[in-house]
């Protein structure tokens, strides 16, 4: 206990800013003597956090090292309040060990819930004194008087250290694992030895058990078939559950840094089985994992090799001029650039269009934006982007993985490290998780200009800004009916970025926003009935110019929102005709069996 003790405050004596004359410059952790973090994604490089620490073992993992310290500063006034109520915070803690009957502290922690933390004062006190260094430390972050993004690079770096610092990570402090250690008769150090050197393997920490997954059987097994491909897409057009179906079939675009089977994990929790059963005819992109075969495709490739070949494609198939679309995340903003470079060359083969978490003006990327600066843009560039006559290389799929975990590091990342390796425990089966580590690389110069004209200059919502396939980028030129969703608690999408999508198209919009995150808030099944929705009672409502003035005026409404969208799709699908009894046509005949190969390519 002492130890633990004495350590903290010495990070404490680095940590705390020391007064000036006007303001305290602020000390991160990680300052020489400080303890090192292992296993933050090489893709966190953050530019501007200049002087920041190695957190890691590996040299291909380190994504601060050489960097320095912006300057910030704590207003002085605010900086002696936070060290009064520290210290004082500190002496009750002190004062309360040194009881000769300690009073346990309360833990309002879930990874110190367990019962043998408060059995042992000094598991509960070293918990205790943790949490409380960890909340000073995020106290400090936010009175800093900095620019806003270089506040919220601190902030992240912080709550990486406070998260791999905090005592359940350490066998030696965590009293769970020292008993299950005990009760298993070493078993459990076995086992936790051998998942680690499986996860060295697999350069990734295990959510969940893989074994019990297989894209094709139990997951992404809705029936269809493949009738295209080329290098960049196999195109999947699903069996019809209906015996009639609208006339005019939905093109859906899933992200190309995903696998699409997000959208089809299992029968219950299926969008695509959701739009078959609603009675559409269901086409969908399986972007290929791209190897060094595609290294050099571009965004221009993607766009007219991917999403227009397949709304042609789509076109041909069904004998329609029109087509209903959706884009999920990265697939809507690629496919709301497709339509405007359409629309450019005088066609409109959208009869409708449907932006789900999609970013289409990127003023506002959540906590994303403190992993893009012009420096980190250019260093891309340069290593995988073929700059300057460079090799273009990829923009690999694990990294991306990583980077998404290391976002919510205490549920996706020390959780498990604490579970698989102190524990011994093998990962619950899990079909998202699955998903979420089965992860697609990208070719380097199709992702840097992404990151370039999107990210970091936002050119996509400038009329005329960026030219694409040879066109001029407008996508005011998109006159569609588009339903725009977003979920309220989305880190990666915020809910009022993709609001903001509305004011950049032309034609009756409406908006949706569902509870929950990212991908718990689009994947929520009816038949579940869990969380609600919001949504403005009326048709033919203009959406008010900001989020929070629609919030305002929105009704909640319990339960998924899959039936609304599909109730304002049926609108647009014409008019319900017999299915054709095979996939394809006479000029795309089917080619193998749904899911397809692409799909099953891992890294």
């Amino acid at each position: 206990m002492q130890q633990w003790f004495d350590a903290w405050m010495g990070a404490w004596r680095s940590l705390a800013p020391q007064g000036g004359a006007n303001a305290a410059p602020f000390a991160m952790p990680g300052m020489p003597g400080a303890p090192s973090m292992p296993g933050i994604p090489s893709m966190l490089n953050m530019p501007g956090l200049q002087g920041m620490p190695d957190f890691t073992n590996a040299a291909s993992m380190s994504p601060f090292a050489g960097l320095k310290l912006p300057n910030a500063a704590i207003p002085p006034e605010r900086l002696k309040q936070l060290q009064s109520d520290y210290s004082r915070e500190a002496m009750q803690l002190i004062q309360q060990a040194g009881e000769a009957t300690p009073k346990i502290p309360e833990l309002k922690d879930r990874r110190f819930s367990a019962e043998a933390w408060s059995a042992t004062p000094a598991y509960a006190f070293t918990a205790a004194w943790y949490l409380l260094n960890a909340r000073y430390l995020q106290e400090l972050v936010d009175a800093l008087d900095t620019e806003p993004k270089v506040r919220e690079r601190i902030r992240f770096a912080v709550q990486q250290w406070t998260a791999a610092a905090s005592p359940s990570n350490f066998f030696a402090l965590n009293p769970e694992a020292q008993k299950t250690l005990l009760e298993s008769r070493g078993e459990s150090l076995r086992q936790g030895v051998m998942n680690l050197l499986g996860d060295m393997q697999r350069g990734k920490i295990s959510q969940t058990d893989e074994s019990r997954f297989v894209v094709g059987k139990n997951l992404a097994n809705t029936e269809g078939s493949v009738v295209f491909e080329n290098e960049l897409i196999q195109l999947i057009q699903y069996k019809p559950r209906t015996a009639t179906v609208r006339e005019r079939p939905l093109l859906i675009v899933p992200p190309c840094i995903n696998k699409f089977y997000i959208l089809d994990l299992q029968p219950e929790n299926s969008l695509v089985a959701h739009g078959l059963e609603s009675g559409h005819q269901v086409f969908l992109i399986s972007w290929r994992n791209a190897d060094a075969s595609i290294a050099s495709k571009t965004w221009d490739d993607y766009i007219q090799d991917g999403v227009l070949t397949a709304i042609d494609t789509v076109r041909k198939i069904s004998g329609r001029e029109q087509i209903n679309t959706l884009g999920f995340c990265v697939g809507g903003t690629m496919l709301a650039t497709a339509l405007a470079v359409a629309a450019a060359r005088g066609q409109h083969p959208a009869a409708s269009l449907t932006l789900l978490t999609a970013m289409l003006d990127f003023s506002d990327t959540g906590v994303l934006d403190i992993f893009v600066d012009e420096a980190h843009v250019q260093m891309r560039e340069q290593s995988i982007g073929g700059k300057n006559g460079g090799t273009p290389g990829l923009m690999r799929g694990l990294e991306f993985a990583n980077t998404f975990s290391f976002l919510r590091p205490n549920d996706l990342v020390w959780n498990y490290v604490v579970d698989n390796y102190l524990k011994g425990r093998t990962p619950m089966a899990f079909d998202l998780l699955y998903w979420n580590s089965d992860s697609t690389s990208l070719p380097g110069p199709m992702y840097v200009w992404y990151l370039r004209n999107t990210y970091l200059e936002n050119k996509l919502r400038e009329p005329g800004a960026l030219t694409t396939c040879g066109e001029k980028v407008d996508l005011t030129l998109i006159d569609v009916p588009t339903f725009i969703y977003g979920s309220r608690e989305d880190h990666i999408v915020p809910w009022q970025t993709a609001y903001a999508s509305a004011p950049l198209l032309t034609g009756p919009r409406k908006f949706v926003l569902g509870a929950s995150g990212h991908i718990a808030g689009v994947i929520n099944p009816p038949a579940k009935k869990k969380r609600s929705y919001w949504v403005m009672q009326g048709e033919g409502q203009d959406l008010p110019a900001k989020p929070d003035d629609w919030f305002e005026q929105a009704t909640e409404v319990p339960g998924s929102w899959w039936p609304e969208w599909t109730d304002w799709l049926d609108q647009y699908g014409g008019k319900k005709v017999k299915p054709r009894a095979e996939a394809g046509s006479a000029e795309f005949p089917a080619i193998e069996p749904a899911p397809g190969r692409y799909v099953q390519v891992r890294e």
